[in-house]
C-alpha cells in the first residue's frame, strides 16, 4: 500500500508525497531467514512465495543467496551447477556469497587439506572464475545477513532495472514474444515496446497505427518505424 510522507524541511512545507514501498518476492524457505526479517525492518514490502528459481526476485533480477558453508557445499556436490543452469531464464541475475565477516570463503594453499571441505583455493577461485565468465552470473559478497539486506534494499530502491525480453530468456510467454518483436526494431528498447503494447494491445494495431499516433510514444523514432513496416 503506497506510504504517505509527510516532508517539513527547515521551515519549509513541501507538498504530501505519494510513495510506493519497494517490493520484493522471496522463495517462501525464506520467510525465518535473517535476510528477510532485516528487509522488512528496513520498509521492505516482502512477498513469499514458492520459487522455482532464485531466492530473491528483485526488479527483475533474480538473485541465488548462498552462505559461505552453503556455497562450498553446494559446489561440492554440484548442486550449484544445477542452479546457475536455471538461472540463465533471467536477463539478469546475481549471486550473493554471504558470511565474509565470520568465515573466509577459502584459506592458504598450505592450510586447505586441514579445512572440513578439503577444497583447495585454486578450485575455488576456479569455480568462482567459471561462474562468471561461462555462465555470466555476477558474483557479490556480502559481510554479513544485514549487508546482504542493505544489497538487495538497494536493488529494490532502483527505478531504471528495465530489462530487455531480447537478453536470454528462454521461455517467452505469448506476451513476452511481442516484446521480443518490438525489441527488435531500431530504436525500440523495454520501456517503449511495453509502453505500445500497452496502449495498442496487439502487433497488428501496432502495425496499422498512424505516424501520429506513434510519435505519442516514439517521438521522432516513429518515422523510420514507420518505414520500417511500410517497406
Amino acid at each position: 500500500m503506497p506510504e504517505l510522507l509527510n516532508i517539513f524541511e527547515k521551515k519549509e512545507k513541501r507538498n504530501f508525497k505519494i510513495v510506493d514501498r519497494p517490493k520484493i518476492i522471496a522463495d517462501y524457505r525464506e520467510r525465518n531467514s535473517l535476510v528477510a526479517s532485516e528487509l522488512i525492518s528496513l520498509g521492505i514490502d516482502v512477498e513469499f512465495k514458492e520459487l522455482k528459481v532464485a531466492d530473491f526476485i528483485v526488479n527483475e533480477v533474480a538473485i541465488e543467496r548462498k552462505t559461505v558453508d552453503d556455497f562450498l557445499t553446494s559446489m561440492i556436490n554440484k548442486r550449484l551447477f544445477r542452479q546457475l543452469e536455471e538461472l540463465q531464464q533471467y536477463p539478469k541475475k546475481l549471486l550473493l556469497i554471504e558470511g565474509l565477516e565470520h568465515k573466509e570463503l577459502y584459506q592458504s594453499n598450505d592450510e586447505y587439506s586441514a579445512s572440513p571441505e578439503g577444497v583447495h583455493p585454486n578450485a575455488i577461485r576456479g569455480f568462482l572464475l567459471s561462474i562468471s565468465l561461462r555462465y555470466s552470473v555476477p558474483i557479490i559478497f556480502s559481510q554479513n545477513y544485514e549487508d546482504s539486506a542493505r544489497y538487495i534494499e538497494l536493488l529494490a530502491k532502483k527505478k531504471d532495472v528495465e530489462s530487455s525480453i531480447r537478453a536470454n530468456k528462454k521461455f517467452l510467454s505469448p506476451k513476452e514474444q511481442r516484446q521480443y518483436i518490438l525489441e527488435g526494431f531500431p530504436g525500440i528498447g523495454p520501456k517503449s515496446a511495453k509502453k505500445l503494447l500497452k496502449k495498442f494491445k496487439t502487433l497488428t494495431t501496432i502495425f496499422n497505427a498512424s505516424k501520429e499516433d506513434l510519435e505519442e510514444i516514439l517521438g521522432k523514432k516513429a518515422e523510420s518505424f514507420k518505414k520500417i513496416i511500410d517497406g
